[in-house]
């Protein structure tokens, strides 16, 4: 550990980061990519590829929900992320099949949450095994 410290400090010591325009400073981010290796790229166009998905699911989203109902939609996002993601994408397979015409209002996002409220209610099923014990004074 000590050494990886000084080698730090000396790597430092040789860079004037003052001295250093953005050129540099990307050239030192190559390098250091270079140095991790091919794992660390494939994960990084992983990383990257999920950044555009979110993105891309972000403005449909934008486009199809007014202000009120994505705040309503962000907010369910926060309680429970299963129901919210349920939700996304049902508004987004809608959208690409040309079901929405203009923008969903909070209204009809309540109505959308509460039906998948209600496909989603988990029934608890309780099973009470009773055991007979013959009670029998005569054994005694």
């Amino acid at each position: 550990e000590y050494g990886e410290f000084q080698t730090f400090q000396h790597y430092f010591k040789r860079i004037n980061l003052s001295d250093m325009d953005d050129a540099g400073l990307e050239e030192i981010r190559r390098q250091r990519m270079a140095q991790q290796g091919g794992a660390g790229g494939g994960q990084n166009k992983q990383m990257e590829q999920q950044a555009r998905a979110q993105e891309m699911k972000n403005n449909m989203l934008s486009a199809i929900l007014d202000q009120k109902a994505r705040a309503r939609l962000n907010t369910v996002a926060q309680v429970k992320p299963e129901r919210a993601q349920k939700v996304e994408m049902m508004l987004i397979q809608m959208f690409q099949r040309g079901q929405v015409m203009g923008k969903i209002g909070e209204e009809e996002l309540r109505k959308m949450l509460e039906e998948i409220s209600k496909s989603d209610t988990k029934t608890t099923k309780v099973n009470f095994d009773r055991r007979r014990v013959h009670l029998d004074s005569d054994s005694d």
